[in-house]
């Protein structure tokens, strides 16, 4: 056994490490007042910060959760460390030589188990960041050019490689002391037939460190052909690596990340070193695991929640990115940060941005841009088609309950708005209502709500399969439209040669569209010939639509003073006006569901938005003449 630190030593450790600036590598401090600094506790979640730190007393106390002490109990809480080990750190940093009660100085060996494996990874860095010089790393140093980092970058960000042979980190770690126990422990080596061999063998590492600035694992790059192995391989869970709690480039990026407010989340370590160098030096990445609450907990520490902070995710274009960007958001309501998403043109990731456009486009892209939740969204709806009442409602049934998961009820409806935008609804309460319903339910405070079967929007689409003439008679549109499909077959000579430019879209009780189809396949109305009936009865594609055609060449036209040129120029102006308010509905809710995306779609949204508010106004004034 070690002997007991000195307790002298120990007093000298407490008084020459500051409570706050210990504290501060962990978590934003702000002026609480009184001398005294504050911030969010990472013991327990909170909203506000009830976590005071008293530089002038060596402190800290939460009143949220009761935890306190001095500068020894936070380190052992936080990190979970044992008393030694923390003074051994602490001791480190500040350069002081501890002695022991019993037995002089405590050798390595006795360390604890965290300072002992903190250890082994800081000489693994070193040894792989000295190999990156040997004549075998050339084909390292040659993707790291590749990427645009030269020698100054690998350096500042440790960057090394590891030899392919089998066991030399291994043979140097157990020179420097280690037993091979504690580097199968580390993770640094494994298991082999004739005993531990080197985990990482033939790639180029980046050290990974925790927001204390420790080293306490490796990603590992593959470079040769001949590596079976996956393209990424990480350090495994270790005692002191746990891939859900640390991100990496968190040890350069938090003092930036707590002075603007902001940071910068990207995919992968070559990502990070891009953004660092091209001046976006609160960019971070996971390390091999989605993005999650343990990550959030971490920056949310540093961010301190406050209202003007912003995480901005620059996750790939491509289908995984995307996937990625869903999971984020699931996470979005656990910051009080606003979240934001940057995808950069032709779905390049950072690195490969500032190899095609410089510093310059880096930094323009971690600007925020499109809100996650807006983002996230659009993966959902992107995949109906939003111009049929099917499409949208279909979109609404899977988007609904995502949006009705967000706790916050004012953050609620304004994404429910967001999202009848997206869709192209015009009626928000619609989807503000409809999202309410969905979120009383998954909290067990009503009824599971019925799927949306259809909106009940007019749309200038019909559907292409009938099934069959129910008809509502009393719908001014569809009494309109049976007219002048009577006059069509009737008397087609006054509705000629209008009637046949009408397209079939313009109909929109689907039986009346299969019957508009009929005329439009037996050669239209104009100069209709004698069987002209019969060629119409022809087209019919099933017995029920040629019931339908027959009924409408027998019935009697409803007009009182006889049918002349001007009954039938009045329906087919009533026809055509309603056709156009359909689509003039139906750009303003494209309009609204492009927002200020898509410039060129909305330009020519817009464009024939225009013509058509100028051809109802013609229609209202001049009739048929304007057709």
């Amino acid at each position: 056994m070690a002997g007991r630190i000195n307790d002298d030593d120990v007093k000298a450790v407490r008084d020459a490490v500051p409570i706050d600036s210990v504290v501060s590598e962990y978590l934003q401090l702000r002026n609480a007042g009184g001398g005294n600094l504050k911030g969010l506790c990472p013991f327990h979640d909170e909203k506000s910060p009830s976590f005071q730190v008293s530089p002038s007393k060596g402190l800290f106390h939460c009143f949220g959760c009761q935890e306190g002490g001095d500068t020894i109990a936070f380190v052992m809480k936080i990190d979970h460390l044992s008393f030694s080990e923390t003074v051994e750190r602490l001791a480190a940093k500040a350069g002081i030589t501890l002695r022991y009660e019993e037995g002089g100085y405590n050798p390595g060996h006795q360390r604890g188990e965290r300072i002992r494996l903190i250890e082994a990874h800081k000489f693994a860095a070193d040894y792989y960041a000295g190999q990156l010089d040997s004549p075998e790393a050339e084909i390292g140093r040659r993707f790291l050019a590749e990427r645009g980092f030269d020698r100054a970058a690998a350096a500042h960000f440790g960057v090394g490689y590891s030899p392919a042979g089998w066991d030399h980190l291994t043979r140097f770690l157990r020179g420097k002391g280690f037993s091979d126990k504690e580097l199968i422990l580390s993770g640094l080596s494994q298991d082999g037939r004739r005993g531990p061999i080197d985990r990482f063998r033939g790639r180029l590492m980046w050290p990974i460190r925790d927001v204390g600035g420790e080293i306490v694992g490796f990603g590992a790059r593959r470079l040769r052909e001949d590596d079976n192995g996956p393209k990424y391989l990480n350090t495994p869970e270790t005692p002191v690596y746990k891939k859900s709690q640390v991100l990496y480039g968190i040890d350069l990026a938090k003092k930036e990340i707590a002075k603007s407010s902001r940071a910068v989340v990207v995919e992968g370590y070559t990502d990070v070193m891009a953004c660092h160098l091209a001046g976006v030096t609160t960019a971070i990445a996971t390390c091999g695991t989605a993005f999650g609450g343990d990550h959030i907990k971490i920056l949310r520490r540093l961010l301190m929640d406050n209202g003007s902070a912003r995480v901005i995710f620059t996750f790939d274009g491509d289908a995984a990115g995307q996937k990625a960007a869903l999971r984020a958001f699931e996470d979005d309501q656990k910051f009080a940060a606003e979240t934001y998403i940057a995808i950069a043109p032709d779905g390049m990731d950072p690195c490969e941005l500032r190899l095609a456009k410089g510093d310059g486009a880096v930094a323009e892209l971690a600007e925020p841009r499109t809100p996650l939740f807006e983002f996230a969204l659009r993966q959902i709806v992107d995949r109906y088609d939003l111009d049929t009442p099917a499409g949208q409602a279909a979109a609404l049934n899977e988007a609904a309950p995502v949006v009705a998961k967000l706790k916050d009820p004012s953050v609620r409806q304004r994404v429910a708005v967001k999202l009848a935008g997206l869709l192209g609804i015009m009626e928000d309460q619609f989807v503000v209502r409809r999202v309410s319903q969905i979120s009383q339910w998954q909290r067990g405070k009503g009824d599971a709500p019925r799927p949306v079967r259809q909106r009940t929007y007019d749309d200038v689409r019909a559907p292409e399969a009938v099934a069959g003439p129910a008809l509502n008679l009393r719908s001014p549109a569809h009494r309109t439209e049976r007219e002048l499909l009577k006059l069509a077959l009737q008397q087609p000579e006054l509705v000629s040669p209008f009637f046949d430019a009408y397209g079939v879209d313009e109909f929109t009780a689907p039986p009346y569209a299969a019957v508009r189809q009929c005329i439009q396949d037996a050669g239209g109305a104009d100069g209709a010939p004698a069987d002209y009936v019969d060629a119409v009865l022809e087209a019919a594609p099933d017995d029920t639509v040629r019931a339908l055609v027959r009924e409408l060449v027998v019935e009697a036209i409803f007009v009182a003073k006889g049918v002349d040129e001007v009954y039938a120029a009045t329906q087919l102006v009533a026809v055509r006006l309603r056709a156009v308010d359909r689509r003039i509905d139906q750009l303003n809710a494209a309009l609204k569901r492009l927002g200020h995306t898509h410039p060129d779609q909305v330009t020519a949204a817009s464009q024939e938005l225009y013509v058509l508010q100028q051809y109802k106004v013609a229609l209202q004034s001049h009739g048929a003449a304007a057709l």
